[in-house]
């Protein structure tokens, strides 16, 4: 028996003991066990009175340490700096939270002490009461949250609003039995830490990491992949429905947002819900406190007594089975007398509910709420009544929460994290410049000595283009800017400040923005509609039918076109080249660098007779700041060579001409002459460009960022029509693989890609038959 004044565990004084990752007095005192043997051998759980009878606390059973320290997360040297979270500590399935207070029970030391001091409670209360063993779960999830999350230098305020919200679904729902879909990412890290992810939380959008959404491939709690948002509902309906035909009794609950009911497939899929009658429930986080669209013209929301009980009334059983059955009594009665009973009780719940909540009971779902999402009583109360009801259709819980978001820091944020490497030129495990920091904080860079001192020197091509599409408005009047997608650019605001009613912001609305656009080009306006490549997708209807089939001249700036970094294949922008090119009537260009995207922007002024797009990445610039240039209208459909050469010839399409250029040098100190070309357009090609490579070189490669079917393909088109592929020229395309790309830094997805320098290089290599020098280059 070891000392009662030592722990047994690492043989330390009980003052010094950090066992345990840090949490003292776990085995301090007289214990039950003999050794650590008995320790983890042992199965049965200790009770409340055996603990209140010793002096100090006794241990964990086997299956309790073990969850323990599979939920603990891998912090290395940060984890020492870290709040306590015992509770947390025990937590590793959802399951876990249905019977906190036997858990809690092991954790009566000194941590519990404080705990009970700063509730006013007493050990045997707080164990007692499951519902303070919720919030305080929640709170330690908070710190847990802001603690990783803030030494990654990651956005992360979204999740904090939804912190209890998270904790009382898991405590009512029985996931993965019952499916939980979300359609924010960002709010779904307290979903993760609970479903047995907590320890890989630091490796968040990392390669090999978790990733930034929820996936199906990544657990088993994930019932759907939420990426773009505002598909919750729709995949929630859809499993629902599987659900009945099977027989099966599993609940359904989708989370939506104030963004995404911006979109209409939420409303598409709530009108669907409410005529099939499904049971699922939908739960809106309303962090704007309004249902209004204007949130300066609609009342802010508060959450009262009143309407708590009102909110616990509605999903009271008792009250959803009388209304009920009074609408049943009413319809024997006579249509006149339901139809009358029915205008009634809409009027009633009008009354008693926020302004738009009989918008969703118009589309069929039973609305219940307000109620405040971060008190756990009210959200389980609710909660329970709600998964408690059978065969009553689709229910919407409005939840209202504090925003914790700031979304130009979050965009930011994002923003700088996505150009991981530019700077510094390391390997992103190395890099300490940027918002990418792993292994050390910022001031561990041998460039700068702190990450946001390079905010003044950080330029991005959308800095640019709202430069540039500022100094065309001051002197073209027409010109106006239709935004869509998530977020604002910081960048974007500028633009916003100096022409507010020229600027248009619809949010989650990509199919409206494009339509939107082509009717302002009809009314006399020339649109520059700025659209994310990824949500271009969404509107794809819309730039065919509305667009290009009609030859309407919008404008479209695709931002955030190739691979993304952290946000990984859900935000990615890789086929946007591919679908617009092969549109008959669309121009399609990509600059290679910043001087040309501000002469794109002056040559889509130009264009009033067809619809043009250009796409730029979301990489940095690192220049001097100085003012920006006049832009110079290019000829449609002409590409620059950049260096001449004999023996190679790439041709690059849009920023990959900066990897040819990386190219050329390193064949050069191999003794290669390459020619380096920028193709500039994709539709229509440079065709007397194409053939005079052609002529001087015997070998061509093309370079895009972009996928089969995009700039390359075009270019082999041409090739094989021109019959210039039947001769002594040998095409090669770089491009992206047919598959998709997981998460990590800019810098690991092209290697991953192979679409940097050295890649772009090892093919010339090849194509000349140096394949040693070729396979030594890369490696």
């Amino acid at each position: 028996m070891v000392a009662d004044s030592t722990c047994f565990v690492c043989q330390m004084a009980s003052s010094s003991c950090q066992c345990l990752f840090g949490h003292r007095s776990f085995f301090h005192g007289e214990s039950r066990f003999q050794s650590k043997t008995d320790l983890f051998s042992s199965t049965q759980p200790f009770t409340l009175e055996f603990i209140m009878n010793q002096n100090s606390v006794t241990t964990y059973p086997q299956k309790s340490l073990c969850s323990q320290v599979a939920a603990l997360p891998d912090l290395g040297e940060f984890f020492w700096e870290k709040d306590p979270t015992p509770i947390l500590d025990m937590v590793d399935t959802p399951i876990q939270l249905k019977n906190l207070s036997c858990k809690v029970s092991y954790l009566y030391n000194h941590y519990l002490f404080d705990l009970c001091c700063k509730l006013q409670m007493s050990v045997g209360e707080l164990i007692s009461d499951p519902i303070q063993e919720l919030k305080q779960l929640a709170s330690e999830i908070r710190s847990e949250i802001s603690f990783i999350m803030s030494n990654a230098h990651k956005p992360y305020k979204a999740s904090l609003s939804v912190v209890e919200l998270t904790v009382a679904i898991h405590h009512v729902f029985h996931a993965p039995m019952d499916k939980i879909l979300w359609d924010d990412g960002e709010q779904t890290y307290a979903h993760k830490i609970l479903t047995g992810r907590r320890a890989l939380m630091h490796t968040l959008k990392q390669r090999k990491g978790l990733s930034g959404f929820t996936s199906r491939a990544e657990s088993d709690y994930d019932a759907f992949g939420a990426g773009h948002g505002c598909n919750s509902i729709s995949a929630g309906l859809g499993m629902a429905v599987a659900r009945d035909i099977q027989g099966k009794k599993n609940r359904v609950v989708a989370i939506i947002n104030n963004l995404t009911t911006m979109a209409g497939q939420v409303y598409e899929a709530m009108s669907n819900a409410g005529y099939l009658d499904s049971n699922m429930i939908v739960i809106l986080n309303d962090s704007r406190h309004s249902l209004h669209p204007k949130l300066d013209d609609g009342s802010k929301m508060a959450i009262n007594p009143l309407s708590s009980s009102l909110s616990k009334l509605q999903s009271s059983r008792s009250f959803r089975r009388f209304r009920e059955a009074a609408k049943g009594i009413t319809k024997r009665i006579g249509k006149a007398v339901h139809e009358l009973a029915a205008k009634v009780d809409e009027y009633t719940r009008g009354m008693m509910g926020p302004l738009g909540a009989t918008l969703f009971e118009e589309l069929g779902l039973y609305y219940i709420g307000p109620v405040d999402g971060h008190n756990i009583d009210d959200l389980v109360c609710v909660l329970n009544e709600v998964a408690s009801l059978d065969s009553t259709g689709p229910v919407l819980v409005h939840v209202i929460t504090e925003d914790e978001k700031d979304s130009e820091s979050t965009e930011e944020g994002k923003m700088i994290e996505s150009l991981a490497t530019v700077a510094c030129g390391r390997a992103s495990d190395q890099c300490t410049l940027s918002h990418r920091c792993q292994t050390g904080t910022p001031k561990s860079c041998s460039l700068v000595s702190d990450c946001m001192s390079i905010k003044s020197s950080l330029r991005t091509f959308n800095d640019v283009l709202v430069e540039a599409l500022v100094a065309e408005a001051e002197r073209d009047k027409s010109i106006v800017v239709v935004h869509a997608g998530t977020g604002l650019d910081p960048s974007i605001k500028f633009f916003q400040t100096r022409f507010p009613d020229r600027f248009f912001d619809v949010g989650m609305a990509e199919q409206h923005a494009i339509t939107f656009s082509a009717g302002l080009s009809c009314g006399g306006m020339k649109p520059f509609c700025i659209i994310p490549s990824t949500f271009l997708q969404r509107g794809y209807d819309q730039v065919v039918e509305d667009v290009d089939l009609q030859k309407v001249p919008v404008r479209f700036a695709i931002s955030s076109a190739g691979l993304v970094g952290s946000e990984g294949p859900t935000q990615s922008g890789i086929f946007d080249i591919a679908f617009m090119a092969c549109l008959p009537n669309m121009i399609v260009m990509a600059p290679s660098d910043e001087d040309e995207l501000v002469d794109m922007v002056a040559t889509a002024v130009l264009v009033d007779d067809r619809p043009i797009c250009f796409r730029y990445p979301r990489i940095a610039l690192f220049g001097n700041g100085s003012s920006l240039r006049n832009g110079t209208p290019l000829e449609i459909g002409k590409g620059e060579i950049l260096v001449e050469g004999k023996h190679v010839a790439l041709l690059g399409y849009g920023v990959m001409v900066q990897n040819c250029i990386k190219a050329q040098s390193l064949l050069a100190s191999l003794g290669i002459e390459v020619t380096v070309a920028s193709a500039r357009f994709c539709k229509p090609l440079d065709i007397e460009l194409i053939r005079e490579l052609c002529q001087d070189h015997q070998f061509l490669i093309t370079v895009e960022e972009g996928t089969i079917g995009g700039f390359g393909t075009h270019v082999s088109q041409f090739l094989a029509l021109d019959g210039l592929l039947d001769g002594r020229v040998m095409w090669r395309p770089v491009l992206l693989p047919d598959n998709y790309i997981e998460h990590a830094s800019p810098r690991e997805q092209l290697d991953i890609a192979g679409l940097t320098g050295h890649h772009i290089a090892a093919t010339a290599l090849s194509l000349l038959g140096r394949y040693r020098e070729a396979f030594s280059l890369m490696h």
